[in-house]
């Protein structure tokens, strides 16, 4: 059954609330908290993970979606609706979704999957020992600003400026532009740091970036800019500006290069939900962290540019798209 039917099929059925039907059913009720709208591949990864540890969606677990659409705000609201259900366990995929879970229960369990680091963020005790009732995965796609500086000065080994795109609203923006900057410093670049929060942002940091004779841009780890993934590829080759960005569905539709989390890790958060729901308790579970990183090089997209891919960067590369 597609995410989407089900999630249509709940909105249908309003005779009796969803947790007690879900409980009379045998059926254990999940929530799935995020920032922005993900498709049915973008959360395969977190329904294998169930699977795997024996929860199948349409049989013995259903999910109760709900997304901010890009708007951090909506993020209390939505938190509160799937703990007054209630859902057995919170499954939060961004920073903002994570705290806003967090702040609406202390009880109901939480597992997220962010790009960050969940002490810093108030979310755990420490990794080891999470305490309280939230644990999960953490991606760590926003210290990787210094790797994606690296890959672009050998992209374009020319580059004195660098444009820098940020969600301000991102609780993880100051780690991010700090790991960005100490890079740049070391190799005497010249950054140029604009905050982009919505649509209309978006379009107007390119214009800067334009404007100040930018060399190339690296773009942020946040959801919403996830979400305009083709608004930021279209203005990159618009404005003939190579980029790099954080995760690999940014170069399957056109991005020049990417280097991140590979999102199949996503699979230990739907793991742990699934030792949760056998009753195994949130403070017990150490957040796990990814080891694992990707890169993917769209070589249409460099040939457009006239760029040359290094040998060495194509060698490095998990998928390159011709």
């Amino acid at each position: 059954m597609k995410r989407r039917d089900f999630i249509t099929l709940l909105g249908g059925a309003a005779a009796w609330p969803i947790a007690v039907r879900a409980q009379q059913s045998g059926v254990a009720l999940v929530g799935l908290l995020s920032s922005i709208h993900y498709d049915d591949r973008e959360i395969s990864a977190v329904r294998q993970g169930l699977k795997e540890a024996g929860y199948v969606e349409g049989r013995n677990v259903a999910i109760k979606d709900r997304s901010a659409g890009g708007r951090f705000d909506r993020l209390p609201g939505l938190a509160a609706e799937l703990v007054a259900d209630p859902v057995a366990v919170v499954v939060a995929l961004s920073p903002p979704a994570a705290r806003a879970a967090k702040a609406a229960t202390a009880t109901i369990p939480i597992v997220f999957a962010i790009g960050a680091e969940p002490v810093e963020l108030g979310l755990v005790s420490s990794l080891n020992r999470p305490g309280g009732n939230v644990t999960g995965v953490t991606l760590l796609i926003n210290t990787l600003g210094a790797k994606r500086l690296e890959l672009l000065r050998e992209l374009v080994p020319s580059a004195k400026a660098i444009g820098v795109l940020i969600n301000p609203r991102n609780p993880t923006s100051q780690s991010q532009t700090a790991d960005v900057q100490a890079a740049a410093r070391a190799h005497g670049i010249e950054l140029m740091i604009v905050d982009a929060s919505n649509e209309r942002d978006i379009d107007t940091a390119f214009t800067s970036f334009v404007q100040h004779h930018v060399n190339a841009v690296i773009i942020g780890a946040d959801s919403l800019f996830l979400s305009r993934r083709e608004q930021l590829v279209g203005l990159a080759a618009r404005h003939a500006l190579p980029a790099v960005y954080y995760l690999r569905e940014f170069a399957d539709v056109g991005g020049l290069i990417s280097y991140g989390a590979n999102h199949r890790c996503l699979s230990l958060t739907g793991g742990y939900v699934g030792r949760i729901l056998k009753g195994e308790k949130p403070a017990d579970l150490p957040v796990q962290q990814t080891v694992k990183f990707e890169s993917a090089v769209n070589l249409k997209t460099a040939k457009t540019l006239g760029l040359e891919i290094p040998d060495k960067l194509l060698a490095l590369a998990d998928e390159v798209i011709e």
